[in-house]
């Protein structure tokens, strides 16, 4: 039989995981990307922020806690410089990995900018390459993966201000500021915020919204909060900021708080970590008949647009919650069905991560979700400060939850912070997969000393028979 004819627009998470699963399905597949393989992530994202961060924080525990443990040491420094260049490494190998795994499985790629150009032949685009060529392309089906792109919040001063900077800016730093501002409370601000205040800045965090993260169970996120704080990240929610205006020292950064109040702040640099948008404007999403609501593109559970044979993964998709595990499972979903294996997405065992310090995940319903689903519920805790291994990691500061459905006892929800919280929430995720109950929880045997005991001891929480705590009555 003729091999399916598939084209890929955009070779991040989602696009070149949907690449690879095509090949493997026996499609001839051509991925176009536009910068760089990996795209955001790989790249200018999740996996630069994440080395930042263990280096930040791997710097602080020995300045701040190496001696409670014995490690002393002195002349302990920061090499920004190297920590840049380590990072760059990291992201590069990762980059060859997935490169060399696109050309073993006979994928095309070709570096270049896709856009349609046919409403009356949807599955026909132009793409203009890297060289300046241009080349006419068609396929029996199109998986549009186009990734998004940091947001730009409409505030006088800011893309003048080139002490202004979004994450892409902030993994390319020159040096450690001495004071930054970041503009928004989500997971991006966070994270870079947790980094830059464990290296050594003075950071303040700027949040018009009073709650964040309705990800996450607010419990978990509380608590992160509170360990931010305690590590001296200024925290101002309710805070609406004006302008910027630029200073000869970097920004002026000028806002009204929740009681309408004036207040200045001043950086060497200010982090804009306002969100990200669909990044699909050089798509000609309209001439392609492609629907969509503010360039993100509405799919069905299939990943199917409503012009046949054109799909959507990713960032770009309404709706979607911009994770590229999520971009990847999408697209493995959307490659099946091209190839004739009926594939449905199912977001209800995403967790979403937050790598601060300590580390939080969340997974299935909040608390807050279960409360407005109108579901009866029950729930079950266990601080880490019981737990062995979280008191050698970090002391034991952290708390895991469990939610369950009063009646069957079955899991809804799983929210981890702590010491391996990241790793840790892929056993919630299964529970949630494979309808787990809390017997089943305690019922499986956890190894000593893990962390991944606290989860059981959440689970018995819920029956109140937890062994390393009191219980509730």
């Amino acid at each position: 039989m003729e091999k399916e004819r598939i084209i890929i627009i955009g070779g991040g998470p989602g696009g070149y995981v949907a690449a690879i699963r095509a090949a493997q399905l026996g499609a001839r597949v051509t991925l176009i990307e536009k910068e760089y393989i990996g795209g955001t992530c790989l790249n200018v994202g999740c996996i630069p922020t994440k080395f930042l961060l263990h280096s930040a924080e791997m710097f602080r525990n020995i300045r701040e806690h190496g001696a409670e443990i014995g490690i002393e040491a002195t002349g302990l420094a920061v090499n920004f410089a190297k920590v840049m260049a380590s990072k760059e490494t990291v992201s590069q190998q990762l980059k060859m990995g997935v490169t060399g795994l696109l050309k073993a499985n006979q994928i095309t790629i070709v570096m270049g900018r896709a856009r349609f150009i046919d409403k009356n032949s949807p599955r026909k685009i132009l793409v203009v390459k890297k060289d300046g060529l241009t080349e006419t392309m068609t396929a029996d089906a199109i998986i549009i993966a186009a990734g998004s792109v940091n947001a730009v919040p409409p505030i006088s001063g800011i893309e003048e201000n080139p002490a202004c900077v979004d994450s892409t800016g902030a993994l390319s730093l020159a040096e450690i500021p001495k004071r930054l501002v970041v503009i928004g409370c989500g997971v991006i601000g966070l994270e870079l915020a947790a980094a830059y205040r464990a290296f050594g800045a003075k950071v303040v965090v700027l949040e018009m919204m009073e709650a964040i993260l309705p990800a996450f169970d607010q419990d978990i996120i509380a608590a992160g909060l509170r360990h931010l704080a305690g590590a001296g990240v200024e925290f101002h929610f309710g805070c609406q900021v004006q302008k910027v205006a630029a200073i000869r020292s970097g920004a002026k950064v000028f806002c009204k708080d929740k009681k309408d109040i004036e207040r200045t702040f001043e950086s060497d640099k200010v982090l804009i970590a306002a969100g990200r948008r669909a990044n699909t404007e050089q798509l000609a999403l309209d001439v392609g008949g492609i629907r969509h609501e503010r360039g993100y593109i509405l799919v069905n559970n299939y990943m199917e647009t409503n012009v046949p044979g054109i799909y959507a993964i990713g960032d770009c998709v309404l709706g979607n919650a911009g994770l590229a595990h999520t971009a990847a499972a999408m697209g493995e979903a959307a490659a099946e069905n091209i190839c004739g294996i009926r594939s449905e997405y199912n977001p209800a065992t995403s967790p979403s991560c937050l790598y601060i310090e300590p580390e939080a995940a969340s997974v299935g319903l909040t608390e807050k979700q279960a409360q407005e689903g109108g579901i009866s519920y029950l729930t079950g805790t266990f601080p880490l400060a019981a737990n062995g291994k979280a008191l050698i990691l970090n002391g034991g500061e952290g708390l895991v939850k469990i939610i369950a459905e009063e009646k069957s006892k079955r899991i809804l929800g799983v929210h981890i912070i702590g010491p391996r919280a990241t790793d840790l929430i892929g056993e919630g995720a299964l529970a949630i997969k494979m309808q787990a109950t809390v017997d089943d929880v305690i019922a499986t045997i956890h190894s000593h000393p893990t962390v991944s005991e606290a989860v059981r001891e959440a689970a018995l929480n819920i029956e109140n028979r937890s062994i390393h705590i009191l219980n509730r009555r």
